[in-house]
């Protein structure tokens, strides 16, 4: 008798659920949830996650007419957040935390201050100049932080040296927990900078590749994969000595 009421129950929230999707979505939704691999663990998970999604797909919609009109300058699409609110993928992917105490020794921070006579142009697009890597997804880690700090840093590598190198995220957020980071739960990247300091450099993207969660990380073992290591002084010309070893690790001096 339970185990019919059960039944019952569910189908009647299935129905009460159905009634208040758009049916002409239905393909939509089933295309969404196998592109990007999407389970829900009940009945009314899902349905929240419908109704999300409707709600995104609407304002995506909306917002792409209004860009058709002139309104906007930048057309947005559907991704593989789709079916979170706004609130949801703050908290998951926004890993910065201003409250926490700042660790970085006040020695390693500096006032920046604008030159004289210099004409500063409306606006600037680094992709197109070289500085930027391709679009790089932290997933559902709160690292933004390390992708800000590596961003900044691959950028300055390339004013310094002309080539654009993708560095580690990941060996941000594994090593960097003394200077008072916390992996996915968040970070500053004045601490990151600071560890890529004690720590004389940064491994690349291609030697220690993200998997948006914190790893082992074997420091004694790691050392052993140095191929290059590249100083950068400010104001001063790049010098690379090379080392016959099997890994990438840039070292950053003077920064």
């Amino acid at each position: 008798m339970k185990f019919i009421i059960l039944v019952l129950a569910s189908v009647i929230a299935c129905a009460s659920a159905a009634a208040i999707f758009d049916p002409t979505l239905d393909d939509s939704w089933m295309e969404f949830q196998k592109v990007h691999n999407k389970q829900y663990a009940s009945v009314e998970e899902s349905t929240r996650r419908r109704l999300t999604w409707e709600s995104n797909l609407k304002f995506i919609n909306q917002h792409n007419l209004e860009h058709s009109l002139g309104k906007h300058t930048f057309t947005v699409a559907m991704n593989k957040y789709g079916d979170m609110t706004n609130k949801e993928f703050v908290s998951v992917m926004n890993g910065f935390n201003m409250s926490r105490t700042l660790q970085s020794p006040t020695e390693f921070r500096h006032s920046f201050l604008m030159p004289s006579n210099v004409k500063i142009p409306d606006s600037v697009d680094w992709r197109t100049q070289g500085y930027v890597t391709p679009i790089k997804d932290q997933g559902q880690c709160g690292s933004c932080w390390a992708f800000s700090a590596v961003a900044s840093l691959e950028g300055q590598h390339f004013k310094k040296a002309g080539t654009l190198v993708s560095l580690s995220e990941q060996n941000l957020v594994d090593c960097s927990t003394k200077q008072g980071n916390q992996g996915c739960n968040g970070g500053l990247m004045d601490q990151a900078f600071t560890y890529i300091k004690v720590n004389k450099g940064i491994d690349t993207e291609a030697s220690y590749k993200y998997v948006a969660r914190v790893c082992i990380f074997f420091s004694d073992f790691t050392i052993l994969y140095f191929v290059t290591k590249l100083f950068l002084h400010l104001g001063r010309k790049v010098q690379i000595q090379s080392c016959q070893r099997w890994r990438h690790r840039y070292w950053i001096h003077g920064y």
